[in-house]
């Protein structure tokens, strides 16, 4: 655990095109001293006076970017538009920041703005993930993992999208004040102290394979038979390939090879299933192909970070009445 006198001074940078949500989580964890430790986080919130805070709402803050030469935590929540270059004196604030030794916390796509000031270089981050791919490719000395909640990297911590933000501001106050009082305030926010698995599960399920390309029929073919024990050399045969030449047009079309394609699919379809029927796992296994219930367990559990009966409970489609 840190000693408090490490933390005591957190400060929120806000700054045109901040999102609105991710800054209220802040405030909500550090920001209100419910009492349940002797000392709590001396907050302040800073910004240029009048900047835009989500589509709603304008700036009117206390402390401009200069509080950030005394924090011992700067927390960064998300931007609306990733393509847009974060503001240079944010940026320089926020270097200069953890040049000195401030924690710095992103929420969210805030993780652009830490990227912009080159403090991710050769760490291990994360943000929403609908965004990982664009940090990726834009800040190519990031190593960005896309399927966890968030990254602890003690000086510099990341999380992915929205409420994400809140498990790691959370985690913080573990790591500050022990999981009790963590634990607490979880109750009082009436959330979980800790989720289960990483964002992974979140993740939008995609669409039907493309027509565009030589292998749309294949990949067709074979999703209407993953309930089947396919192999590599059943797609060559289908494709008039063999499998090495079947390989390379797998890795150059989809990006991956097609095990691990075929691997895919069947975990989304699992998920499909999961969340739409009331069908048993040991079915649901048999249908995606995956054998036995205990396989499909595994396999599920490896890919999103939670068991079956987990995800069905989160995401299950109430029927319709």
């Amino acid at each position: 655990m840190r000693t408090l006198s490490d933390v005591t001074v957190v400060v929120l940078a806000l700054y045109d095109g901040a999102m609105l949500f991710e800054a209220a989580a802040a405030c909500e964890v550090f920001g209100v001293d419910r009492r349940l430790t002797d000392s709590w986080y001396d907050f302040r919130v800073c910004g240029p006076s009048g900047a835009r805070l989500g589509d709603w709402l304008r700036l009117d803050v206390p402390y401009g970017l200069d509080v950030l030469a005394e924090a011992d935590t700067v927390v960064v929540p998300a931007c609306a538009d990733v393509t847009v270059d974060p503001p240079a004196d944010l940026v320089d604030a926020v270097r200069a920041a953890h040049e000195r030794g401030a924690r710095l916390v992103s929420l969210c796509t805030g993780a652009f703005v830490l990227a912009a000031a080159g403090v991710l270089d050769g760490r291990r981050a994360t943000t929403h993930w609908e965004h990982t791919a664009a940090l990726a490719a834009r800040y190519p000395r990031v190593e960005v993992d896309p399927d966890v909640l968030y990254i602890d990297g003690t000086d510099v911590l990341t999380s992915a999208g929205k409420a994400a933000g809140m498990d790691l501001c959370l985690h913080i106050v573990s790591a500050d004040h022990g999981a009790a009082v963590a634990n607490a305030l979880a109750r009082r926010l009436v959330v979980p102290a800790q989720r289960a698995g990483g964002q992974a599960q979140f993740v939008v399920l995609p669409a039907a394979a493309e027509t565009g390309h030589a292998l749309a029929g294949l990949l067709h073919w074979a999703g209407e038979r993953l309930h089947e024990p396919l192999t590599v050399a059943d797609l060559a045969d289908r494709a008039n390939m063999s499998t090495r030449n079947l390989t390379r047009r797998f890795r150059s079309t989809t990006g991956v090879t097609p095990l691990r394609w075929l691997h895919t699919q069947r975990v989304h379809r699992a998920r499909e299933l999961l969340e739409t029927t009331d069908e048993s796992v040991e079915r649901i296994a048999a249908r995606t192909g995956m054998g036995t219930a205990a396989t499909l367990r595994r396999h599920f559990h490896r890919a999103l970070g939670v068991p079956p009966d987990t995800y069905r409970r989160t995401f299950r489609t109430p029927p319709r009445t």
